[in-house]
C-alpha cells in the first residue's frame, strides 16, 4: 500500500469565503478532515461527502486529544494511505502548532504541504477596518502569544513590546490581559494608547470592543466575550469604523501625521 499525504492547512479567521484556492483544493481533495475547534462547521462541511471527519479541537486547560497524540494520528492516517487534511484556524504556522506536526511527519518520511492561511490578526483588523501599520503611526508590527504551555508565567520582552510606533497583537491573551497591560504601561507604552478587543472575528458571530489600554482589562471583562479574543493595541486600533464613524477619522490622522 502505498503512504499517503498529509496537507496542514490554514482554514483563515473564521468566514469560509476567506479561504485560500488551494486550501479549498486541498478540502475537496480530502480523504479525511481533521480538524480543530476554531474550524467553523461552514468549512469543515466543504470536504467530499465521502470524507472522514475528525475533531481534535482544544480549549484552554481542556485538552482530549493532546498534541502528540494528533501528531501520531496524521503519521497513522497518512500510512493507510490516505489523503488527509489537517484543517487549523488561522494560518498553521502562526500559534497553531503547525510545526510540530510537520516535525513529526518529517520523521516519520511522510509527504506533507503547508497551506498558509490568513491569520487572526491580518483578519480581524481588516473586519475592523485598522491598517497594522500606517505611515507615522506605526512602522511595524508583533504578534505574540498571551497564554503559555501548561499555564507558565509569561515570559515576554515587555520593554520591547512597549514600543508606541509598533502594533502590538496578542492572540489568546485574555486569561492574562490585566497581567499584560500592567506591564505594558510599567514599560512606557502610554495608557491612552488605542485597542480594541475581537472574539469570533470575521464571522456573523463578532464582537467587537474599543478601549484604552489602561481601561483594556476591565472593558474586555465586561463583554463576556463567548470565545478566543485577540487584542489589537497601538495608535493605529484609533482608525477603526466603530458604529457611525466618517470615513473622515483616516484622512483626519493622516494630516495629523503630515502636520
Amino acid at each position: 500500500m502505498s503512504v499517503g499525504k498529509v496537507y496542514l492547512v490554514g482554514a483563515g479567521p473564521g468566514d469560509p469565503e476567506l479561504l485560500t484556492l488551494k486550501a479549498m483544493r486541498a478540502i475537496a481533495s480530502a480523504d479525511i478532515i481533521v480538524y480543530d475547534l476554531l474550524v467553523p462547521a461552514e468549512i469543515v462541511s466543504l470536504a467530499p461527502k465521502g470524507a472522514a471527519r475528525i475533531d481534535v479541537g482544544k480549549k484552554a486547560g481542556h485538552h482530549p486529544v493532546p498534541q502528540a497524540e494528533i501528531n501520531r494520528l496524521l503519521v497513522r492516517l497518512a500510512r493507510l494511505g490516505r489523503t488527509v487534511v489537517r484543517l487549523k484556524g488561522g494560518d498553521p504556522f502562526i500559534f497553531g502548532r503547525g510545526c510540530e506536526e510537520a516535525n513529526e511527519l518529517e520523521k516519520a518520511g511522510i509527504s506533507y504541504e503547508v497551506i498558509p492561511g490568513i491569520t487572526a490578526a491580518q483578519g480581524c483588523a481588516a473586519a475592523a477596518r485598522v491598517p497594522l501599520t500606517h505611515r507615522g503611526l506605526a512602522t511595524g508590527v508583533r504578534y505574540v502569544t498571551g497564554h503559555c504551555r501548561a499555564n507558565a508565567p509569561l515570559d515576554l520582552d515587555w520593554a520591547s513590546l512597549a514600543d508606541p510606533g509598533t502594533t502590538l497583537v496578542v492572540y489568546m491573551g485574555m486569561a492574562n490581559i490585566e497581567e499584560i497591560a500592567r506591564e505594558l504601561i510599567r514599560h512606557g507604552l502610554p495608557g491612552d494608547t488605542p485597542a480594541i478587543a475581537v472574539c469570533q472575528g470575521t464571522t456573523p458571530r463578532e464582537q467587537r470592543v474599543y478601549s484604552s489600554l489602561v481601561e483594556l482589562p476591565a472593558v474586555a471583562r465586561a463583554a463576556r466575550f463567548d470565545g478566543p479574543v485577540l487584542f489589537i493595541i497601538g495608535r493605529v486600533a484609533a482608525m477603526a469604523k466603530q458604529d457611525d464613524r466618517t470615513d473622515n477619522a483616516c484622512e483626519q490622522l493622516d494630516m495629523a501625521v503630515v502636520a
